[in-house]
């Protein structure tokens, strides 16, 4: 299997070097060690330093200030190559979770356009259910699980949890593994803050249920003809600021937890360090 690389590259001007590299080692830990356990995926991640320059072969997901309303962070050259740009909060490291997540899923559908028949779901009594029928649902890996409070550390740094190909199974089995992190409990399930899109075999058009926020139920939303680009690039023009309003934030306590256990490594390596000199 031909191996793919992934640059991850800072055009803000916002980021110390450190965070970038400690950021880059946390995703290509992910993408080697914990991905390939459940996709079939080659791939590294590096941290490239000069945003004006992209070597070739490489993918690179670019932290960027800001993002048009009609695009999100999945994006594709003239060629029909996949990159992606991720919005920097300043002060925040929370953009470390949304490279995990554009990293791993342009690494399973670099097209954006694959596919994946199962069970129909539907809104009942504002919780969601298996339908009648079946549904061909977009390979989003990360959407019905993106949401902060499952993410999973990775050398002090967030990443983001991916659902697993049984994801898509008819039922539920006792030994099956729904996301990589176990929080995703059942087929078809969209946990709050998340999304799963298909399409609609009655109007071979878009749908969607979208879960914003936690302290409301989810939404059915019909988003009709797909118009440009790739099946992706259609989902994300209409859902990825929307997936945002309201987005449920990193509690203070986690917050801390996670800056204590960086600062505990960073002073640990500077101990270390000294061992060498």
């Amino acid at each position: 299997m031909l191996a793919t690389k992934v640059g991850l590259v800072d055009t803000t001007g916002t980021v110390d070097m450190q965070t970038m590299a400690a950021v880059a080692a946390a995703l290509n830990i992910q993408v080697t060690r914990d991905l390939p356990k459940y996709w079939p995926v080659s791939a590294s991640v590096s941290y490239l330093t000069d945003h004006k320059t992209i070597p070739q072969g490489v993918w690179p997901v670019q932290l960027v200030k800001t993002l048009p309303p009609d695009e999100g962070g999945f994006h594709m050259t003239r060629h029909n190559q996949p990159y992606a740009k991720v919005i920097v909060t300043p002060g925040s490291d929370e953009w470390a979770v949304d490279a995990s997540h554009e990293t791993i899923e342009m690494l399973i559908d670099p097209n954006g356009n694959r596919l994946q028949t199962s069970n129909a779901i539907e809104i009942v009594g504002g919780k969601i259910q298996d339908g009648t029928g079946r549904f061909e649902y977009l390979v989003e890996a990360c959407d019905p699980c993106e949401a902060d409070p499952y993410t999973y550390m990775i050398d002090g740094i967030a990443v983001s949890d991916f659902i697993t190909p049984h994801f898509y199974d008819p039922d539920a089995a006792p030994d099956a593994r729904y996301s990589f992190t176990g929080a995703v409990k059942r087929p078809r399930q969209v946990l709050p803050g998340g999304y799963i899109s298909w399409v609609d075999p009655t109007t071979n058009e878009m749908q969607q249920i979208l879960w914003v926020d936690p302290d409301q139920p989810p939404v059915l939303r019909n988003l009709g003809s797909v118009t440009g680009g790739s099946l992706r690039l259609f989902i994300e023009s209409k859902t990825y600021h929307k997936s945002r309003e309201n987005r449920e934030q990193m509690k203070p306590e986690a917050r801390a937890k996670r800056a204590a256990y960086r600062q505990a490594l960073a002073a640990a390596a500077e101990v270390r360090a000294r061992h060498y000199s």
